[in-house]
């Protein structure tokens, strides 16, 4: 998948996170999508089916948890790759994300010349 075939919904509720997401995704290509909270994202996920969907955890009306859960359970976004982007890195955080439905789990703040890469590496190793 190169950037410029890939549909990428943004879920953060963060202006700043949110700026420095996008700049470094139009930067490649990327065709993108956004949601600023928990339910827009489950809408935006069900009208225009991402294929990658990177997603904050901590979001205002619905949790990105369950955002996740009921990501992986809609017919529209089942094999959609889900990446959760969260300030949360306690232990046992990493696993509830990926045991709601993420494939990856990156902590924030966003390690900017890792960020690409690793996205890039995730779509790969999902698409192959």
């Amino acid at each position: 998948m190169t950037g410029t075939d890939t549909l990428v919904l943004i879920v953060e509720d963060t202006e700043d996170n949110l700026l420095l997401i996008r700049r470094l995704l139009r930067k490649t290509g990327f065709r993108l999508i956004e949601a600023h909270d928990g339910r827009a994202a489950i809408d935006q996920a069900r009208t225009h089916r991402p294929d990658l969907v990177l997603l904050d955890m901590s979001l205002p009306e619905v949790d990105g948890w369950t955002v996740a859960r009921t990501l992986r359970e809609m017919p529209e976004t089942k094999t959609a790759t889900i990446v959760a982007l969260t300030a949360h890195a306690m232990d046992g955080d990493r696993q509830k994300a990926l045991d709601a439905g993420c494939h990856h789990y990156m902590t924030k703040p966003i390690d900017v010349p890792s960020f690409l890469p690793t996205l890039t590496r995730i779509l790969e190793s999902r698409r192959g």
